[in-house]
Order: C-alpha cells, then sequence, then structure tokens
C-alpha cells in the first residue's frame, strides 16, 4: 500500500545561484514541503502530532541530485510514506520537473519521536498506532 502527496511548486529567483540553476540546499526546503503537505492531507501534520506531547525531529536525511532544475520551471514533489515497525517516520521522495517528468532528486528522510524535553521515544507513541491502524497499516 503507497500513501503519498503530491506538492507543485515554481521554481522562484531566490532559490536559484547565479547561473539560474536551484542551489541544492532548495531542495532540502522542498522536502520540509511535502512532509508538510503529507501531515496536513492524511492526519499527520507537525502541530498535530506536538499537542500530542511529541516531536518528530530529522534524524537522517539523504539526498540525490540526478539533474538540475532552472529560475521558471515547474517542480512536482512526490512525498511517499514508508512503513516501519520502529518507532520513525520514514519518507522517501521523487522530485520531477513537470515539463518534461525528468527526475531531478531522489531522497529520503528518518524523524524519530521525542518528548517534549527532548527525550528519545523508542516505542511507537498510541496516537502513532492508531493513525497507522487508521490508514490501513
Amino acid at each position: 500500500m503507497s500513501i503519498s502527496v503530491l506538492k507543485k511548486i515554481d521554481i522562484r529567483f531566490s532559490e536559484v545561484d547565479s547561473m539560474g540553476v536551484v542551489w541544492h540546499g532548495s531542495f532540502v526546503k522542498y522536502l520540509e514541503d511535502g512532509r508538510e503537505l503529507f501531515g496536513v492531507e492524511h492526519g499527520l501534520s507537525y502541530m498535530g502530532v506536538a499537542s500530542r506531547g511529541y516531536f518528530i525531529p530529522i534524524v537522517d536525511m539523504s539526498i540525490s541530485y540526478k539533474q538540475s532544475a532552472k529560475y521558471g520551471d515547474k517542480i512536482i514533489i512526490k512525498t511517499e510514506f514508508v512503513n516501519s515497525e520502529a518507532a520513525k517516520i520514514i519518507f522517501s521522495y521523487t522530485i520531477f520537473r513537470e515539463s518534461d517528468m525528468m527526475v531531478l532528486v531522489k531522497a529520503k528522510t528518518i524523524q524519530v519521536f521525542t518528548d517534549e524535553k527532548g527525550q528519545l521515544i523508542l516505542t511507537n507513541p498510541p496516537f502513532y498506532t492508531k493513525w497507522k491502524k487508521s490508514i490501513g497499516i
């Protein structure tokens, strides 16, 4: 079962270098855009998690750059939930250029659960277990 969202973004001037190519660090923000949309659309928003007394910091991120994007391009960020039995939230990402569907970036993030004091939670919080069941996992 695949649970994902698609987010479209117009590349802005502030996201490119002097050659008009998207600066590599801008892609980190695009991944965040995808995670935020996923959370809103699928009931796993940052503020919703925080309201339950948990935070979900990123502890690992990998990004593989395949092709460049330029100022004026439109891109699509596909953010896909990757199930894990561990107390983690894992997403995989594919970023495409809309005009030709060329894959620009493949990426992955791993988030863990902490309490409000930053202490690592080693078991799935009850709300997360319930959420996974509600989406059929």
